[in-house]
């Protein structure tokens, strides 16, 4: 692990606000001065620093950096990067005091806003390992949360939970389950000790995420300093900042997944500058909030996934844009799904008249075991999408141009140190315009499943990454064509998923992205059938669902020519979802076949309380067993 310093922290810091200058070292005090004379001595490897922990006290030379908070009525909260290492060497001595040893898992349940930085960054002073997991935030599926938050805990071997208090009794049950040795705490229940700093190593591990993948199993993805910081100087390098332009970015990602904390925090810490956050929830209540948030801060970076671009299109109202202006929105990356063509046409055709450029679209592919990105297209050229013959690549996986055929967006090359090789099902490799299996070299792959080495050793393979993936390269641009696990195959062809759930979320009455289409085949039966499972518009009466079911069979004949064979309307809610929002096709089949395939509960307030009883009560439980040290309070 990495050395250790027992310094104690300055109880206050004083930050001037003189713009692009360092602060003077006079400034700071005897105990700060200490500790950055230790850090410095850590840092002699290189300037930039070689570990989160480092980049953290390099910029705090940098008071005018940091995070900005944005809530919903658009009031802004400014976190200096000096201020989280100042309240993070804090919550580092309370773990010290738990008796959390370096390189044991710290598990975190917060929502967006500052406890998530102070134990996020407190762990790893500490020398432990973050483990950021998705809060309780559907509160109709807390059984499920809890079965699979255990799991994780279990996976990740956590040996404590730090949680935001608002969310620590709904978690209980799932605590009471993993047992941890250390129990869950909330940061202000932590236990005093002595600030012990870790520089860290370049090898130690650096945050264990989970996999948005589509299994049942948690698999959690063990990611190195070393890794992580090549996936945040490669992206860094793509956009350095000129006399003209001084990048900053806005997110309202969610800060356990990577694209909001690697592709996002990270980011802005390494150079450092600004980044402003909105929680997620605020962005699905309200979209505009986004758009209004870059033109406030003239931000010129933001990512989102496939359905953010559908949803703003169709929900911001004009009313919500009087004054926005989107000119200065250079990179607007698209990722994380399928990204559909036609989405970024209604979102650019909806926001040209505010500024916003077409040229800043910039689809990417990437996955968490790559920790973020793994091909990126020319920045500043514009979404490319081409159309590709359906029947070749049906049947035979091969791409031939065909203006009435299937629209993929092209994704990019891979990026600087990125190698990306298409195989076949024997393991060779695949010329291009040939579709097969995707796999991926490069300085940011991770280092393992934590725990898990059988599924280490089927995804890596002589330094590469079997990502599950599939696709093809045209001109040296990858080309998805869907999750090898997730094909329809019928009648002997394959066929994307996505591109029969784009045609029926355009149906009317469907709710907008939730849409799964599976193929299977009947004990017994020698064909596959084409399954739909369709969410109705909230407020949509069921007995119109026979007229649904017509027009979602007529859309995707149309688009694709296939014929679905049983349309399954459902409830909003009803479609299992990973944490980060992705739908689950073979836990949906698997929940269709053992009718258990069930709408949320519904979740009142006297429901709640029930809730936060039975947490607390299983947290109780857990203190008095001994699977606790201590409970929050």
């Amino acid at each position: 692990m990495g050395a250790r310093w027992g310094l104690s922290w300055p109880p206050a810091l004083s930050h001037s606000r003189r713009p692009d200058r360092r602060r003077n070292p006079q400034e700071r005090g005897a105990g700060w001065v200490a500790l950055t004379r230790g850090m410095i001595r850590a840092m002699r490897r290189g300037e930039a620093g070689s570990t989160l922990q480092e980049l953290l006290l390099r910029a705090v030379d940098y008071p005018e950096t940091g995070l900005r908070l944005l809530d919903r009525g658009e009031r802004a909260t400014f976190l200096s990067w000096a201020g989280i290492a100042e309240r993070a060497s804090e919550v580092a001595g309370g773990l010290g005091a738990l008796g959390v040893a370096p390189g044991e898992r710290v598990a975190l349940l917060y929502s967006t806003g500052e406890e998530f930085f102070d134990a996020f960054f407190g762990a790893l002073l500490a020398a432990a390992v973050p483990v950021p997991l998705y809060p309780p935030v559907r509160l109709g599926r807390l059984d499920e949360y809890h079965e699979r938050t255990a799991r994780q805990l279990e996976a990740a071997g956590a040996v404590v939970v730090l949680a935001e208090r608002r969310l620590a009794a709904l978690a209980g049950a799932a605590v009471e389950a993993a047992r941890p040795r250390a129990g869950l705490h909330t940061l202000g229940a932590l236990p005093r000790g002595r600030v012990q700093v870790a520089a860290g190593e370049p090898g130690d591990l650096a945050l264990v995420q989970f996999s948005s993948g589509t299994t049942l199993e948690p698999k959690p993805v063990a990611l190195t300093q070393a890794a992580v910081l090549a996936q945040v100087r490669a992206l860094n390098a793509l956009w350095p900042d000129t006399p003209e332009v001084a990048h900053s970015g806005v997110s309202w990602l969610p800060l356990y997944h990577d694209m909001g904390l690697i592709g996002c925090v990270f980011p802005a810490l390494e150079r450092p500058s600004i980044l402003t956050l909105l929680a997620p929830e605020a962005f699905v209540a309200r979209p505009a909030l986004w758009l209004r948030a870059l033109s406030t801060t003239r931000a010129t970076i933001s990512p989102a996934p496939n359905f953010a671009y559908a949803l703003a299109a169709e929900r911001v109202r004009d009313h919500e844009l009087e004054g926005v202006d989107l000119s200065n929105w250079r990179v607007a990356l698209c990722g994380a799904e399928t990204v559909v063509a036609d989405t970024l046409r209604r979102f650019v055709a909806r926001f040209a008249p505010h500024g916003f450029r077409a040229e800043a679209l910039t689809p990417v592919y990437g996955l968490s075991e790559a920790a973020l990105a793994v091909t990126f297209p020319p920045l500043g050229r514009g979404a490319v999408a081409r159309r590709w013959a359906r029947a070749p690549l049906a049947e035979t996986g091969r791409a031939e141009p065909d203006p009435a055929g299937v629209e993929i967006v092209a994704v990019g090359p891979p990026l600087p140190g990125f190698t990306l090789e298409v195989r076949g099902e024997d393991g060779r490799l695949l010329p291009e315009r040939r579709v097969g299996r995707l796999f991926v070299a490069g300085p940011s792959l991770f280092r393992e499943y934590l725990g898990q080495p059988m599924a280490t050793a089927r995804a890596l393979t002589g330094g590469l990454l079997d990502t599950g993936d599939l696709g093809f390269l045209d001109g040296g641009e990858l080309y998805l064509t869907g999750r090898a696990k997730d094909v329809l195959l019928m009648r002997g062809r394959s066929h994307d998923p996505a591109e029969v759930e784009e045609a029926v979320a355009r149906v009317e009455g469907v709710r907008k992205g939730c849409v799964v289409a599976v193929s299977h085949r009947p004990e017994g039966e020698a064909t596959e059938r084409l399954l739909l499972f369709v969410e109705r518009r909230r407020g949509r009466a069921a007995e119109l669902d026979a007229e649904l079911e017509s027009a979602c069979r007529a859309a995707v004949l149309a688009a694709t020519g296939l014929a679905v064979d049983r349309v399954v309307t459902l409830e909003a809610g009803t479609l299992p979802r990973t944490s980060s929002g992705k739908l689950r096709r073979a836990e949906t089949l698997a929940l269709s076949l053992a009718g258990r395939l069930t709408p949320p509960r519904r979740m009142g307030a006297l429901a709640l309380a029930a809730e936060l009883l039975r947490g607390r009560r299983a947290l109780a439980r857990a203190r008095r067993d001994g699977g606790a040290a201590g409970a929050a309070k």
